[in-house]
Formats: structure tokens, sequence, C-alpha cells
């Protein structure tokens, strides 16, 4: 009787190598974080878009004036849980490597501009005001400018949370040697400098929900420092209580 042959591997050798299987997971995340996306996305962009519909009164009065003030409550319910779910998404994309970056030379100064001009509105309603004289001409720095414009977004977003109203929201843009630096600083209650490590940390900020001060997750600090870590540039914060916070962000300088 002739020896029986030997099973073939269902798969070549190559396609198992380390490397192949690396690739092939970090596709699956990909693949997983766009379905993600879009299917936490696409409910949450219904319900903001709608209930803007109703606040309005588009196709007529809605009747009882409470209906309305309960259409205002979904719409501003639908925009905070979607920066949520935005920032969650972004920090599981970066700490997977999964995040697409576009690193070239940006102008920081626009990148301020759009930034504080979404807040505009906010920052009015509060009488707090956005202090910022960029140096002419501004300089550009080595980053992904949609990248970028998210991380000074969510520091000026920190810093008017934790602006007394009526206050001041600094921000500066100078140069040191090869680096571009930004700085935001705000004039609130600050915070204890021991708290700091913790609160860069994403989904550990480990505050109890009945003794927390002001709204919000806490995932700011973590996405930037994420965000600025995968642009080679760094993020630190410095503070003490009852003197504010000063944020600082600091690129490589382009050309």
């Amino acid at each position: 009787m002739s020896p029986r042959p030997k099973p073939s591997s269902a798969f070549p050798a190559a396609e198992l190598a380390p490397a192949s299987l690396e690739v092939a997971d970090e596709a699956a995340r990909r693949s997983f974080l766009r379905m993600m996306s879009h299917e936490l996305r696409t409910p949450l962009n219904s319900i903001i878009g709608f209930s803007d519909i109703l606040s309005s009164e588009l196709y007529g009065p809605l009747g009882a004036p409470q209906y309305k003030d309960y259409a205002d409550i979904i719409h501003l319910s639908g925009q905070r849980l979607l920066r949520l779910v935005n920032q969650a998404l972004e920090i599981i994309r970066l700490e997977a490597g999964a995040a697409d970056l576009d690193i070239h030379a940006v102008p920081v100064d626009a990148a301020v501009d759009d930034a504080a001009q979404l807040l505009a509105e906010e920052a009015e309603a509060r009488g707090v005001s956005i202090a910022f004289d960029p140096p002419v001409p501004a300089p550009l720095a080595l980053a992904d400018a949609r990248g970028l414009r998210t991380a000074i977004g969510n520091l000026l977003q920190n810093a008017l949370t934790h602006s007394p109203d009526g206050g001041v929201i600094h921000v500066s843009l100078t140069t040191e040697g090869p680096l571009v630096v930004v700085t935001i600083a705000d004039e609130g209650d600050g915070l204890d400098p021991a708290d700091i490590p913790r609160l860069m940390r994403a989904f550990e900020q480990g505050e109890n929900a009945l003794v927390r001060r002001k709204e919000g997750a806490g995932l700011g600090w973590p996405l930037v420092r994420l965000l600025i870590k995968a642009m080679g540039g760094d993020f630190r914060v410095e503070a003490a209580s009852g003197e504010g916070l000063t944020a600082r962000i600091t690129l490589r300088r382009a050309g």
C-alpha cells in the first residue's frame, strides 16, 4: 500500500507570516472603525437634523411652547453626544494606529482662528473673549490640518468651559528655534498638578459623577495628546490651584 499523502496546509506559509498578519489586523481595525463611525453618526445626525427642523418650526408651529423647548434640548443633547462619539472614535483610531494623518506645512494662526470661530457664539453668550494676536508673518508647522484644528478646538473648548463669565482666554503663537509653540491659558480655578497625569489618559478620568464640577467625559486632553504625538509634537499642561490652566502644544516648524 502506498503511503497516504500528507494534507496540504489551507494557507501558504507566507500568508501566516507576522508581517502579513499585522497588515490584516490593521485592515480589520480600520474596517471596524469605519463601520462603527457610520452606525453611530448616522442616527445622531438624524436626531440633530430633525430636532433642528422642529426647533425652528420650519413647517409650522408645534403647538404648545414646551414642544419647542423639548426640541431644543434634543438638539443640544444630540450635538453633545456626537462630539463625545467623535472624540472617543478618534482616540481609538489613534491608539490603534489607524488614523490617517496628512502631515504638511500648516498655517497655525488659521487653525486657531477656525477653532475660535466655532466657539464664538458660546463665548459671546458668557462674555468670554479669546485674545489672540499672532506674529506677522505667522509661522507654519508640520501638522495634519484637521488634526491641528481638532486639538486647538478641544483646548479652547476646555478653556472656555473653565473660564469665569466675562473672563479672557489668552492664546499666543511663538517660535523657539525649529519649533512652533501654541499656548492657551484660561482664568479658571485651575487644578492640582498631581491630577494632570491621570487626566491625560483616556477613559481613566476616575471622577465621581456626584462630585464633578463640569460636564463632559474628559476626553479632550487624551485626544490632544495622541493627536500631537502622532504629528511628532508635544503637549503639556501647567496648572496650579486657583490660578487657571496653561496648555502648550509644540510642533516642528515647517521650512
